[in-house]
């Protein structure tokens, strides 16, 4: 019969490596303590919570450019609404990660140094004239009528430079 210690060594390995993961990602991830959060591979910093209430996509634009920017202790004047791009960078596909509840009752996989309120977050792309949301819940990108506003947030991003 084999003996068990050449498993639990494969065991400890990936345990380490699977930390070492979590390590970097907590490295890139930034809180400034300001209500925002600045990652540091892509260059942007992210609002650290959405608007926590259900939004129309156009009014998700003028939300993030002009109401947003007053939450903020710091005042940055180029808010806007995130690609999906962007987006899917915020969610960890990792099975091991379970993700956190939110306040509409969902579980979401989004980074923990930013905290959603609900599954659903408006993108500033379209298609087939139709806007682009990102599922956190989920993991995709999908149209969502124009007139939809149930469970949809924002999410605020700019450009660092």
């Amino acid at each position: 019969m084999p003996h068990p210690r050449p498993y639990a060594a494969l065991l400890l390995i990936f345990g380490v490596v699977f930390s070492v993961s979590i390590a970097t990602a907590a490295d890139r991830f930034i809180d400034n303590g300001d209500g925002t959060v600045t990652d540091r591979k892509s260059g942007l910093m992210w609002s650290k919570t959405d608007n926590q209430f259900d939004i129309f996509w156009k009014q998700a634009q003028d939300w993030s450019r002009n109401d947003f920017p007053d939450t903020v202790t710091r005042k940055y004047d180029n808010w806007r609404l995130p690609t999906i791009k962007e987006l899917q960078s915020l969610y960890v596909e990792s099975g091991n990660y379970k993700g956190y509840p939110t306040d509409c009752g969902f579980q979401v996989k989004a980074i923990p140094q930013i905290r959603l309120s609900c599954t659903i977050v408006w993108s500033s792309e379209t298609a087939l004239e139709s806007p682009l949301a990102f599922n956190f819940y989920i993991g995709n990108a999908f149209a969502v009528d124009v007139y939809d506003n149930k469970g949809c947030r924002v999410l605020p991003v700019r450009d660092l430079k």
